[in-house]
């Protein structure tokens, strides 16, 4: 070995939430390893992220009172995943995320909340959870990162300095000035913001907390993080990969295997272009690092691809600073979306890799779902945020300019400059809003699912999901099929080894996060089955690396938290 060549037991690509907790677990067993990451900041899409954690069974949730059991979770994965994702990983998922969580709970500064009330995507299916599985980081005091908080990635939304807003704070906030409870959680958010001033404390929340969290136990167990290191190649020697080649054409050896958890190829148009169904647009929130680098060098040495053609789909607003990407917008009542034709063609409530699967299955047929439109009127605008502008708020004129919105006086004309049918669309809301009457969607069963009335309104009755269309002016807000980063990958088994096309596993060769095919199919879970399964995986993967069971750590001395009440 080169005097210019470093080694580590354990390589690790990525320094998302996947490979970061690879890297704190291999330290955690005593092994060497290092974060390669090709950008300039850390955190990858983790740090633009929601910071959500689906992981079943944990001690977070044991905590917060909420009944689960891995007996429920195996047959709630069976339902919602099925044959796509071998057994064996579906299980694997379900063993290792508690422990995986413990971990991190130990070696980081990091606590966790259950979001109360976030549903499982699909809480009526067996083993699903109507009170939900989603966990997310407390708000985190920025100081724990010490001089490398310069380094972690920016929010993909910019807030104003030392605001933190959590996802459960989010639900309440989207109602406006509707609930009484927005206001309650617009009173939490300006007593963290108080505190951390008159403290000097910088805070953190969602993704920034859970990167900055997790960067912060690898700096306390000696974990160094390389930016600007990109991944060019693998190296292999007698048909193990020992290592990873770096831009600068440095080698760095690694003894024990290497981690892929470079996120997906969502910044890949050539990519994209390959897999995926068109149309293909510019509207992905992920990292923009994010260019498949991870799945190419493992493809080249034998790796099998799975789940290419699919991504993390939301319904989106083409906005000009970049994608929106709707959560609460769908389910407030007095919106509906329809296609080219005027008419609707799914539940707007419904999740959101289901809503866009099925504007591109009505946009094959011919009648184009892609863009789609969300209707809405005056009173929505009234009472509701939309794309994080206030109730009565001026939407920007860039918005309308650039054919993200638009707005009439009448249906009729509203149809013309969105180019559908003016009768089509006038039919459609009167139907819908007899459906808003009497609370029931003969269509397409908006409101019945407890997942669907989680970003509802309560106030309205008899369905919270479900509203009239009336007030003049009306709004037409153009859909397309965003992403938080794609799906597709590497195959993996259960161990997070990187297969060939045969089913062998790759000799020193591991994947995790986006980089592998995801575990959830062609499905989601629940807000938090992106980077539950990411970190969960990393963790298998320096488990499976460090050849030994899990070891508890001892829990780490309290560091500063933000409290959230």
């Amino acid at each position: 070995m080169r005097v210019d060549e470093p080694e580590f037991d354990v390589v690790v690509v990525g320094s998302g939430a996947a490979g970061m907790t690879a890297a704190l677990t291999a330290a955690h067993h005593g092994l060497t390893a290092v974060v390669l990451e090709k950008a300039e900041h850390f955190g990858g899409s983790t740090a633009r992220s929601g910071g959500g954690l689906w992981v079943p069974c944990n001690e977070v949730l044991r905590e917060a009172g909420v009944v689960d059991s891995a007996e429920q979770a195996r047959r709630y994965l069976a339902e919602v995943v099925g044959p796509d994702v071998p057994v064996a990983r579906q299980r694997a998922l379900i063993s290792h995320g508690p422990a995986m969580l413990s971990l991190v709970l130990a070696r980081t500064p990091l606590r966790f909340a259950w979001v109360p009330g976030y549903a499982d995507y699909y809480p009526e299916a067996p083993g699903g959870l109507a009170a939900g599985r989603t966990i997310e980081p407390v708000p985190l005091d920025a100081r724990v990162l010490g001089p490398e908080r310069r380094n972690l990635a920016p929010p993909y939304a910019a807030v104003p300095d030392g605001v933190t807003v959590t996802a459960a704070d989010y639900r309440w906030l989207s109602l406006g000035t509707r609930n009484p409870r927005a206001l309650l959680a617009g009173g939490r958010i300006a007593r963290r913001w108080l505190a951390a001033r008159a403290l000097r404390r910088p805070t953190l929340s969602m993704g920034q907390a859970l990167a900055a969290g997790l960067r912060a136990g690898l700096a306390g167990l000696g974990v160094p993080v390389w930016l600007e290191t990109p991944l060019t190649d693998l190296h292999a020697e007698h048909g193990r990969v020992t290592g990873v080649w770096t831009g600068q054409g440095r080698l760095v050896r690694a003894r024990k295997g290497v981690v892929l958890a470079s996120g997906g190829f969502e910044h890949n148009e050539a990519m994209r272009r390959r897999y995926q169904q068109d149309p293909v647009g510019a509207w992905t929130v992920g990292a923009p690092g994010n260019t498949g680098d991870g799945i190419e060098a493992g493809q080249h040495l034998g790796g099998a691809l799975g789940l290419m053609d699919d991504a993390w789909w939301g319904p989106s607003i083409p906005l000009p600073g970049g994608p929106f990407f709707c959560l609460a917008e769908r389910s407030l009542p007095g919106s509906l979306l329809v296609n080219s034709a005027g008419l609707r063609f799914v539940n707007e409530s419904a999740p959101y890799v289901d809503a866009v699967h099925a504007m591109y299955d009505g946009h094959a047929t011919g009648v184009p779902h892609i863009p789609a439109w969300l209707i809405l009127d005056q009173r929505y605008r009234d009472r509701y945020l939309l794309a994080g502008r206030a109730p009565h708020q001026p939407l920007p004129r860039s918005w309308y300019e650039s054919g993200a919105v638009h707005r009439a006086a009448s249906l009729a004309a509203l149809a013309e400059r969105i180019g559908v049918p003016a009768g089509a669309l006038a039919n459609t809301v009167e139907r819908f809003n007899g459906f808003a009457e009497t609370g029931r969607d003969e269509d397409f069963r908006r409101g019945e699912s407890v997942y669907d009335r989680y970003y509802g309104d309560p106030r309205t009755r008899p369905n919270p999901c479900l509203g009239p269309v009336g007030k003049a002016p009306f709004y037409a807000i153009q859909i397309v099929p965003g992403d938080l980063g794609t799906k597709g990958g590497l195959r993996t088994d259960e161990r997070a080894r990187v297969l060939r096309e045969d089913g062998t596993a790759i000799p020193g060769l591991y994947a995790a996060g986006n980089t592998s095919a995801a575990v959830m199919g062609h499905s989601y879970a629940g807000a938090g089955a992106t980077i539950g399964p990411a970190m969960t995986f990393g963790y298998v993967a320096a488990l499976d690396l460090a050849g030994e069971p899990y070891v508890p750590a001892p829990r780490r001395p309290e560091v500063p938290q933000i409290r959230t009440d």
